[in-house]
Parts: C-alpha cells; sequence; structure tokens
C-alpha cells in the first residue's frame, strides 16, 4: 500500500473519534428542522424516532470496533499499526506521560463537577450513578475478556493485552456519559468530553502501549457500553428503586489490574 493511502485511511479513521459527538447534533438538529419540531426545552428528551435516526447513533462506534477487529488480521491494516508507531517513535523518540492515566476519567468527573456547581443534567444522582455503574462493568468486562482472547502484543512488547485499549475504552465511554447528561444543555459539553476521550487515545499510542487499531476499537466499545447502560437502566429502575435517590453510592473498579471499591457522596 502507498504511504499516501495509508495516510488517507489511516486520517479516514481518526476523524470517527470526533465525528460522532458532531454527527449527533447534526441528526438532532436536521431532525428537528424536517418534522418543525419545535425547539428542545433543557430538561426535556431529545429521543430519536425512526430506525434511520437510530442507527446512526451507534453506526460509528460500530464501525470503529469492526475496524479493530479486522486489523488483528488483516495486512494492511497491520501496515498501518505499524507504520504509525514508527511515525511516531521517529517524530518523538522519547517521549512518556502518565497523564492519560487521569484523562481517562476526566469526561465523568465532569458530569459530577457539574452537577457540584449547580448546573443539573438529564438524570438526578443516582440513576446518573447507576448508569455509569453499568457502563463501566459493560465496558471492563468487553475489554479484558477480548484481551485475554485476541491474545495481541503491545507495541512495546511488555504483554500480550494490547487490544482493546482499555484506558481509551474508559475514556470514551466517559465521553458518551458526559454527552448524554448535558446535551440538552449545550452540545459543547459532550464535544468537550469526546475531545479528551480522542487526547486519552493518541497519548496510549505516543506512550507505545498500544496499536493504533487498539485504539480506535477501545473508542467504539467505549460508546456503545454507555449506550447500552442508558437503554437497559429504565427497567432496572423500575424494578430496585422507587422516588427516593440515596446519598451515597459503592461502585467496584478495576485499573492497572487491580480491583477495589469507589464511593460517591452527594453533599
Amino acid at each position: 500500500m502507498k504511504k499516501d493511502q495509508m495516510w488517507k485511511i489511516r486520517l479516514t479513521i481518526a476523524l470517527l473519534f470526533v465525528s460522532r459527538s458532531f454527527s449527533v447534533y447534526a441528526q438532532l438538529a436536521d431532525t428537528m428542522i424536517m418534522k418543525q419540531e419545535p425547539i428542545i426545552k433543557y430538561g426535556q428528551s431529545s429521543k430519536l424516532n425512526s430506525p434511520i435516526e437510530k442507527v446512526a447513533f451507534i453506526g460509528v462506534p460500530i464501525a470503529m470496533v469492526t475496524y479493530g477487529f479486522c486489523a488483528l488480521n488483516n495486512e494492511e491494516l497491520k501496515e498501518i499499526n505499524g507504520s504509525t508507531r514508527v511515525e511516531i517513535k521517529e517524530d518523538h523518540p522519547h517521549f512518556a506521560t502518565t497523564a492519560d492515566n487521569y484523562l481517562q476519567f476526566a469526561p465523568a468527573v465532569a458530569v459530577y463537577g457539574l452537577n457540584a456547581m449547580n448546573v443539573p443534567g438529564k438524570n438526578n444522582f443516582r440513576d446518573r450513578s447507576m448508569i455509569y455503574l453499568l457502563s463501566t462493568v459493560f465496558m471492563s468486562t468487553t475489554v479484558h475478556g477480548l484481551k485475554n482472547v485476541t491474545h495481541e502484543q503491545r507495541p512495546d512488547g511488555s504483554d500480550y493485552l494490547s487490544f482493546p485499549s482499555g484506558h481509551t475504552a474508559t475514556a470514551f465511554a466517559a465521553a458518551e456519559f458526559l454527552r448524554q447528561e448535558y446535551k440538552d444543555q449545550s452540545m459543547w459539553y459532550g464535544i468537550a468530553g469526546y475531545g479528551v476521550a480522542t487526547a486519552t487515545g493518541v497519548l496510549r499510542m505516543y506512550n507505545n502501549k498500544h496499536w493504533f487499531s487498539d485504539v480506535v476499537a477501545g473508542a467504539g466499545i467505549g460508546i456503545l457500553s454507555t449506550e447500552m447502560a442508558y437503554w437497559v437502566y429504565p427497567p432496572i429502575k423500575r424494578v430496585l428503586f422507587k422516588d427516593k435517590s440515596p446519598k451515597a453510592l459503592v461502585a467496584p473498579t478495576y485499573y492497572d489490574k487491580t480491583i477495589g471499591l469507589s464511593l460517591v457522596v452527594k453533599l
């Protein structure tokens, strides 16, 4: 494959990271204009009505996951992984940072930070916390299951748990969580969250911990995990909860091969 062709493919896939956050709002705007619906006020639900609209919301992350799986055995896509790593190492041979360890959680932290500053999201404290917990469970289960099944070696050769990128999946799950909670307030919250998530994925490649396809697949898994959490939570809520919202929530966490518990307290 020629180098200019490789760059075109690489650029196309990379744009998937940010295009989804913009396409979501463009889809909603077009739908409202075509149907001549009134502007959605803050606090109201912005639901999709047609199957085409629903597919548009999940099509990009599904394509990203598909790309990652294809790259496991496709020689041309593997060549893109290799050339991307080579070019990064040539331009930044001594690059190293731990920022990606913290950036992956930033969009989720922003949800609670905004609420603490009296900027209410779509759901109350209990519901948003349960949704994020479900998303984390879906995402971490999928990521760690695939890591053990695919047995893909990391670029730095440290282990065989490269595919998919857990940091990137965590970041994009959190970015979609932020977008969902504040999409009726302003589209810029979601765009900012996706920007941070994209930076996390890029840093994983610059730290020589993941191939390009690992990051693409991780992003798709993260987005789909949060979408699934918002889809399955309403029936769970009807079974488990009534009207009262708890003041605290204990959630399991997994990071760097360590299992623990996190406590979120509503002040």
